[in-house]
């Protein structure tokens, strides 16, 4: 990206001996909304700690708004992080726990006021003001935590995994809270999480790690449809992932002709339980296991493939376990994956 806005060139980082993160590239354009997903351990956390300055790379460069930051002190980069505990201070009200920072900086009087002011309001908490933190909901302190962080006007801000500590619905509300702080102000945003349902519902481009590198880099919509490999494609639900050898299935038993021709230059193919056919096809399997979800029923088989996992609408018949059903996998509708294993 020629117009990045944050820059990481070769960024190597270690705890001790040990490399946590290898050689890693990624442009980051302003005003954007990035998400760096992947299981524990892949590397997210320690490369937003590096970004903010709170580790130092054992080599590679970290650029910011066209200057150099890889050795400048964390409290002079002005990027903002919004912790996963919040991080508030508890004897201080709401109005001081955003001011904090604020009159760190000297700044004091009605230009405190102002700015404190249109940070709470910016979150929807003008009338919490004097509140503390303990007389707020989860999702409450978490707006608190947004506020302290935007009022001090970062060029970037960093969230590490910023829903985690929330129940379902006030996730849902700060999904769309921070969507349209970040969409209002325009500020650079990356946050940290391993579930790709927020990844996925709040990123302009996600970043999925494995292994202290990047497996992919693309929109929610691209990282969704169409996953490269055979691990995105298992992290973000295609339950059925399978090798090629020679145009056939790699299975436990040996390889298995598909139903159609397999694409000449994937290396894998990979399948959503809503995917799979049932009822008719090459294939046969065993209902293992049904559980109802709701529109859908989903099911476990046993076949000579291995496991497959299958998805109806859940207004069809159901099939009993035990019972024996015909499937198949539609070539049209499998992911191609470029790499695997």
């Amino acid at each position: 990206m020629s117009d990045a806005y944050l820059q990481l060139d070769k960024l190597t980082l270690a705890y001790g001996d040990t490399v946590a993160v290898g050689n890693l590239d990624l442009a980051i354009g302003k005003g954007e909304l990035v998400a760096l997903l992947g299981p524990s351990g892949c590397g997210k956390t320690t490369t937003m700690r590096a970004i903010a300055g709170l580790l130092t790379p054992a080599s590679g460069r970290i650029r910011l708004d066209g200057a150099d930051i890889t050795r400048v002190s964390a409290n002079k980069r002005a990027i903002g992080l919004v912790f996963q505990s919040y991080a508030l201070f508890p004897h201080l009200t709401v109005y001081e726990n955003v001011a904090f920072g604020l009159r760190l900086k000297g700044i004091s009087g009605a230009d405190l006021d102002a700015r404190v002011g249109c940070g709470l309001k910016s979150v929807g908490l003008t009338t919490f003001a004097g509140r503390k933190p303990a007389e707020l909901s989860g999702g409450q302190q978490q707006r608190v935590a947004l506020a302290r962080s935007m009022v001090m006007e970062p060029k970037l801000l960093l969230l590490d995994e910023p829903l985690s500590n929330l129940d379902a619905r006030l996730r849902l509300e700060m999904r769309a809270e921070l969507q349209r702080v970040q969409k209002e102000t325009g500020v650079t945003m990356i946050f940290v999480t391993h579930d790709q349902v927020e990844a996925l519902a709040l990123a302009d481009r996600i970043v999925v790690m494995l292994n202290g590198g990047i497996e992919q880099i693309g929109t929610p919509e691209e990282i969704y449809n169409n996953p490269t490999s055979a691990f995105v494609a298992d992290f973000v639900g295609f339950e059925n992932v399978f090798a090629l050898s020679d145009g056939k299935l790699a299975t436990p038993n040996g390889p298995v002709a598909l139903s159609g021709p397999a694409p000449k230059a994937a290396a894998g193919l990979a399948w959503r339980p809503r995917m799979v056919t049932l009822g008719s096809g090459p294939f046969q399997g065993t209902v293992r296991g049904t559980s109802f979800a709701g529109n859908t029923r989903e099911y476990l088989l046993d076949t000579p493939l291995g496991p497959i996992k299958a998805e109806i609408d859940a207004s069809l018949p159901p099939h009993e376990i035990g019972s024996a059903l015909a499937f198949d996998l539609p070539v049209a509708g499998a992911a191609n994956l470029k790499r695997f294993g």
